[in-house]
């Protein structure tokens, strides 16, 4: 049973058949999708219960104001509800709470402080955050309480809240947070991205998820042979949007959206601010607020130092010989190399490894056993720094 009392599903959706196995960014898949006419359907009627603080008491004006300067934090549009400092204001279930504190949170971050109050409200809503300020929790939270709040899923019913993500490395990381915090209401959770098992996902899809993670091309596969549909979808969050449409992705997102329910709520992330991303939310969103963390475009961060050294290509290997050295001689050894071609990724790493350096690396054209290898089994030791060489192109350059 849930919170609410009602069941939750253990149904199955039809079974279909169709969708091809998509490459690392699935770019110019977009398979024909019939326009939805929603004004035929009867739709399952959302449930949104208002939101209120459980805070002590009501903050000043100045003193909210005095917290988002101090955190860099802008806002626009109308009635901003005011940040909550404690996980005890947001007034999440005491599951959800347990999980955060065992998770080694002790208070939100900037980003989830003022985030949650809006996405608890019901409203549309843009953030725009650093990669690594938390915002993964930011929307993912919210969207359990949301879904709490909604009907059991029945027979053929898809997802309650969708997440769409630009590339599988980012899609599983989500899922992973979805997986811990999801455990804690019972709410399960697919990821749908190309070169994983198709079968497995179908089969999830097929069981019933409250909660789904794909990347677009994926998607669309699972839509167009009516696999999965997005009419109980009534929370979406595009994270990353930025680099998705950098990545090319605008054709897919737009018809993702208009296969999903028009009152949905509508939930975007970003690092930068585009003007691409600027029309999306204004073709999109609808009487939204927006939170901004610190500066609309990528800068430097100022607590890092950093040495360019600008030589000719042929000089590369050996300087990054001598600089392995003197950076493995360290105790805090922890190395990052990202390499345009994937081909001379894989020359490197032969390289480092022949130079007796212990390292692993991560691009598009390794299968997705090595794939999922490199990141279950070498990022956490990088993390720990047991194995602290990784090589990448930029699909490690955000989220990992």
């Amino acid at each position: 049973m849930s919170r609410n009392g009602r069941r939750r599903s253990r149904s199955r959706s039809p079974r279909g058949r169709g969708g091809m196995v998509g490459s690392r960014y699935e770019i110019g898949k977009l398979q024909t999708l019939r326009p939805v006419q929603w004004s035929q359907l009867k739709l399952e009627s959302i449930v949104r219960e208002p939101y209120r603080s459980k805070a002590s008491y009501r903050r000043s004006e100045r003193e909210v104001s005095e917290w988002r300067r101090s955190k860099e934090i802008t806002t626009k549009g109308h009635d901003i509800p005011d940040p909550i400092f404690s996980f005890e204001e947001s007034g999440f279930p005491a599951e959800i709470i347990d999980e955060l504190r065992y998770a080694g949170f002790t208070a939100p971050t900037p980003i989830q402080a003022q985030g949650w109050p809006i996405a608890l409200s019901g409203r549309d809503m843009v953030g725009i955050a650093k990669t690594g300020s938390g915002k993964t929790l930011s929307y993912l939270i919210p969207a359990l309480i949301h879904i709490d709040q909604q009907p059991r899923l029945r027979r053929g019913d898809g997802p309650i809240a969708l997440i769409l993500a630009p590339t599988r490395e980012l899609a599983q990381q989500i899922k992973q947070v979805a997986d811990d915090f999801g455990r804690a209401l019972k709410y399960k959770n697919t990821c749908l991205f190309g070169g994983g098992k198709k079968r497995k996902q179908q089969d999830d899809l097929e069981y019933g998820v409250e909660i789904v993670i794909a990347t677009p091309g994926r998607l669309i596969d699972f839509l167009s042979s009516n696999q999965t549909n997005l009419r109980r979808c009534s929370y979406l969050v595009l994270d990353e949007a930025d680099r998705m449409l950098d990545m090319g992705f605008e054709p897919q997102i737009r018809t993702i959206i208009e296969q999903i329910r028009p009152d949905r709520q509508t939930l975007m992330w970003s690092a930068t601010w585009p003007d691409l991303v600027a029309r999306l939310v204004k073709d999109y969103l609808k009487d939204y607020a927006q939170i901004n963390v610190g500066s609309l475009k990528l800068a430097a961060n100022h607590n890092i130092l950093q040495i360019i050294d600008v030589c000719q290509e042929y000089e590369k290997e050996s300087k990054l010989s001598i600089l392995l050295r003197e950076i493995m001689a360290e105790k805090e050894c922890k190395t990052i190399i990202f390499i345009e071609t994937k081909k001379r990724v894989d020359d490197i790493t032969r390289k480092v490894k022949r130079d007796g350096w212990p390292a692993r690396c991560i691009h598009g054209d390794k299968s997705q056993n090595e794939r999922d290898s490199t990141l279950n089994c070498t990022l956490r030791p990088f993390r720990s720094g047991r194995t602290p060489i990784l090589i990448a192109t930029d699909v490690a350059a955000r989220g990992l």
